[in-house]
């Protein structure tokens, strides 16, 4: 398993910055889950990512065990992990978390374990 990069943390006058990566090719978006709904339970070989939790309600499923982060935590996906991003059924509004893949990015990377939207 590839290490997670450390995360420089910077105290500034007027509050702080977390850096998470610095010239590394990366991709970054934000995921929008709707409540009750979830993305494929999937893994990649090319890419790490690194999610941070930007709302609460935010569910997880990594390699077997299902995580509740709090909001801004963070969790390290390594390449070959299994993963699931998913939102409660019984919030009224979607989560979001940001994602920064690393390594090569491309949706055809996507390995689809198990899909309830009937993709490959």
């Amino acid at each position: 398993m590839t290490q997670k990069p450390a995360t420089l943390h910077v105290d500034k006058p007027w509050g702080s910055f977390d850096q998470f990566v610095l010239n590394t090719p990366c991709t970054v978006k934000i995921l929008t889950c709707s409540p009750g709904a979830k993305l494929s339970l999937q893994r990649h070989r090319l890419r790490n990512e690194l999610w941070v939790a930007l709302d609460a309600g935010v569910v997880v499923e990594l390699d077997g065990k299902v995580l509740t982060p709090d909001k801004g935590a963070q969790i390290w996906l390594p390449a070959g992990s299994i993963h699931r991003l998913s939102c409660e059924a019984a919030r009224t509004s979607p989560v979001r978390v940001l994602e920064i893949s690393l390594g090569t990015f491309d949706e055809d990377d996507i390995e689809r374990l198990e899909d309830v939207y009937g993709r490959n």
